[in-house]
C-alpha cells in the first residue's frame, strides 16, 4: 500500500521560505515521478510542481517558477519542496501526489495521480 507523509508546512512571514518533505512508503519509489499540488480555502486544487522517475526533469507552475524548487532524494524515498520569497497568495494547504504507474511521464493534471498525502499547511502573513 503506497503511503505519502508530507512536513516541513508552517506559519512564515511573507518572504520567507519552507522546505516541504513527503516520505513515501510501500513500492520503489526511485521507479516513479512525484508532484507537489496545493489547494487555497475555496479554490481549486493546482499544480505546483514535479519532478520525474529520474529526477533529471523538473516541473513548475507558472506562479512559482524560480522561487520552488522540487527535489528527490531516492535512498531516503523523499521529495522535497523548498518554497522562497513566499508570498500571502502561497497560503494553501500542500499536497504530494505519486502516479500509478512506473516510469511515466510527468503530468500537472491532479486526476492523473491516484496516491495522495494528507497535506501540510502554509501560510504565509504579510
Amino acid at each position: 500500500q503506497v503511503q505519502l507523509v508530507e512536513s516541513g508546512g508552517g506559519l512564515v512571514l511573507a518572504g520567507g521560505s519552507l522546505r516541504l518533505s513527503c516520505v513515501a512508503s510501500g513500492r520503489t519509489f526511485s521507479y516513479y515521478a512525484m508532484a507537489w499540488f496545493r489547494q487555497a480555502p475555496e479554490k481549486e486544487r493546482e499544480f505546483v510542481a514535479a519532478i520525474s522517475w529520474s529526477g533529471g526533469s523538473l516541473y513548475y507552475a507558472d506562479s512559482v517558477k524560480g522561487r520552488f524548487t522540487i527535489s528527490r532524494d531516492n535512498a531516503r524515498n523523499t521529495v522535497h519542496l523548498q518554497i522562497t520569497s513566499l508570498k500571502p497568495e502561497d497560503t494553501a494547504v500542500y499536497y504530494c501526489a505519486a502516479p500509478l504507474k512506473p516510469l511515466s511521464s510527468v503530468s500537472r493534471y491532479s486526476g492523473d495521480y491516484p496516491y495522495w498525502g494528507q497535506g501540510t499547511q502554509v501560510t504565509v502573513s504579510s
